[in-house]
């Protein structure tokens, strides 16, 4: 049986809103695959926790004392010499200025831009497209504020930075959604890089040329492929939902209730450390649903979510 190799890798991102560019380090002509870039980082000694293990690794390779990072997704690959697990984390705060000591280069690069720096090592391509999601995922509800005031909310959540959004609203009827999918696909169009993903109806969602799907947990359980849209993102509440998942390859997952929620007061939710728990080796990004509110990122991202997915107050 093939040895497992834990590996802790730093994403590091700087800028505005969280970062708006990561940094890529070539590794040296005497490792293997010279010449490939990665996300820094490295093997986690005995007895060191995975944040230690970053920590020592960036200061080791980059010459920086990190200050901020929160754990994000895990990846395995096997290579040639060994089967690695990785644990990324992003690293938003350091220390000290950047010094390739053990990478042969380093470049920083734009989220919205194709990286320069190339090949990139089997496991980092991943990375860089679960980059590309922004921390907030907001979800339609024309049900309860009608079709009009939520266009006009959306047409506002898009002035203000919004770029990811669920239509949802899968009681309306059908003709008055089609109504609202389509007049929200004019409004995505007219905010270059936003996206909107239909729920659980892929004719619709290829009628108004939506980005891509969500699907319920049901409809995740129910499927034996992905579905054929350049995103696809589905509803979890378990570990199996999860492992389903990732196993028909969608983009991200939203995981929840985590807190208890207007429309179900009464239920706990599965809380803060069980989420962690859920999600600690999740190769997609995973939202935190459920009680969410915008100030709410930081505690989601500091257990693991990639960011929060709002139904209310965005």
């Amino acid at each position: 049986m093939t040895r497992v190799v834990d590996v802790a890798a730093g994403v590091l991102l700087r800028g505005a809103a969280g970062g708006s560019e990561y940094l890529l380090a070539q590794r040296p002509p005497d490792k293997v695959y010279a010449g490939y870039w990665e996300f820094p980082g490295g093997k986690v000694e005995p007895g060191e926790s995975l944040r230690a293990a970053l920590t020592r690794e960036l200061r080791e390779e980059l010459g920086i004392a990190v200050t901020a990072a929160t754990p994000w997704l895990c990846r395995e690959f096997t290579y040639p010499h060994a089967r690695v697990r990785l644990k990324f984390f992003r690293v938003t705060g350091w220390l000290g200025e950047i010094d390739t000591r053990e990478h042969s280069g380093a470049v920083w690069t734009r989220l919205d831009e194709t990286p320069a720096a190339a090949p990139l090592l089997p496991t980092n391509s991943p990375i860089l497209r679960a980059l590309a999601l922004p921390g907030i995922y907001a979800i339609t509800h024309a049900e309860e504020n009608g079709i009009d005031a939520e266009l006009e909310r959306i047409r506002q959540a898009f002035t203000r930075g919004i770029r990811l959004m669920q239509l949802r609203d899968k009681t309306l009827a059908a003709t008055a959604r089609r109504r609202f999918a389509e007049k929200a696909m004019t409004l995505t169009a007219a905010f270059p890089g936003t996206r909107l993903l239909v729920g659980d109806d892929e004719t619709l969602a290829r009628d108004i040329g939506a980005d891509g799907v969500h699907l319920s947990s049901p409809r995740l359980r129910a499927l034996a492929r992905r579905p054929a849209f350049d995103w696809v993102a589905a509803s979890c509440h378990s570990d199996a939902d999860l492992a389903r998942a990732e196993c028909l390859g969608v983009d991200f997952a939203v995981l929840g209730p985590v807190l208890p929620t207007p429309t179900h007061p009464e239920s706990p939710g599965i809380g803060w450390e069980t989420f962690a728990r859920l999600i600690e080796r999740a190769t997609i990004p995973v939202f935190a649903l459920g009680g969410m509110h915008p100030e709410a990122i930081i505690m989601a991202e500091a257990h693991g979510a990639h960011g929060i997915a709002l139904m209310r107050g965005w």
